[in-house]
């Protein structure tokens, strides 16, 4: 571990997880993220943020870092979804890191403004993450040229949207997460085994999440938690995870069920590491060398040309 990465596990254990232990107003943590991520993360060169709109009421960032290409000349994207607990996050705050992510890739990202709650609880995401891939097939993308990607909360409704296409027959190219949340009952052994390990997630807000997201909704419905969907045949998946975050458990238990559809699951299992530390690309060497993995894996599933295995450096 790096002494930046270990700063920054004791930055967030400080900081991060007591404040979101302790706010009483998501939509206040949410204009927090907001400004934090506006002062932190960083764009590299090049970098071109599009505002497009994917449906009515569903407005996207389409961004991509390569000089010249707008957009990109293959049919060829990944569609992410932000994270931030279904309550915050936004295109805006993730668009540094998918910025970063699309210059390794050498990929066009597109990423939804999904509704949040609690002002626009559950089914009100997956819709709009449904919304989201069918304008994109609209718009002549074929489902084999889209490799779908999110975060935590976003990654909850990339495999939920995956879920929902194989029981259709549409295929995607692939699919990675960046420590996903998959299992809203919260039953995973590591949800208590690493309650004091986690650095910056703690476990005392998870009913207050069901209860903004969830409401009237059981919490094991495949739709809300996509590890207790089928998977038949699904595509290569990618997951991202350190092995002391309380989700832990959220992504070995999902690449079990996917592994069990017949599906190829790379796990990428990090000795200890905050949540979604690749965010920090620019900042810690473990970030750079964590998306320069799902880089790889993203060209690979799309057959784009791709940065080289030594991930020269952007600032």
């Amino acid at each position: 571990m790096s002494l930046r990465l270990r700063l920054l596990t004791a930055l967030a254990r400080h900081i991060v997880k007591p404040m979101v232990a302790h706010a009483a107003d998501p939509v206040g943590l949410r204009a927090r993220f907001e400004r934090v991520a506006r002062r932190v993360f960083r764009f590299p060169p090049y970098t071109l943020v599009r505002e497009i709109t994917l449906a009515p009421g569903l407005p996207a960032l389409a961004i991509s870092a390569r000089p010249g290409s707008h957009p990109p000349p293959h049919r060829k994207l990944v569609l992410y979804f932000h994270g931030g607990a279904f309550v915050a996050g936004s295109p805006r705050t993730h668009a540094a890191l998918l910025a970063r992510l699309a210059w390794l890739a050498r990929v066009e990202i597109v990423a939804p403004a999904y509704r949040l709650a609690p002002e626009h609880p559950f089914p009100a995401a997956p819709d709009d993450a449904r919304a989201a891939w069918d304008a994109l097939i609209a718009r002549g993308y074929r489902a084999g040229d889209i490799v779908i990607g999110g975060d935590s909360a976003g990654g909850n409704l990339a495999l939920g949207l995956l879920a929902n296409l194989l029981a259709e027959g549409q295929r995607p190219a692939g699919l990675f997460a960046f420590s996903p949340v998959t299992d809203l009952t919260f039953s995973g052994a590591s949800m208590e085994a690493n309650a004091g390990r986690d650095s910056m997630l703690p476990t005392s807000r998870t009913d207050d999440l069901k209860g903004y997201y969830l409401p009237g909704t059981p919490a094991d419905d495949p739709r809300a938690s996509p590890l207790f969907a089928p998977y038949p045949a699904p595509p290569p998946v990618f997951l991202q995870y350190a092995a002391t975050e309380i989700l832990a458990d959220d992504c070995r238990r999902m690449a079990e069920q996917l592994r069990a559809g017949g599906g190829e699951v790379t796990c990428d299992e990090w000795p200890d590491a905050p949540h979604v530390w690749v965010i920090f690309d620019g900042y810690l060497p473990e970030a750079r060398e964590g998306l320069a993995r799902v880089a790889r894996f993203v060209s690979d599933m799309l057959g784009a040309d791709h940065a080289s295995a030594s991930t020269p450096a952007i600032r």
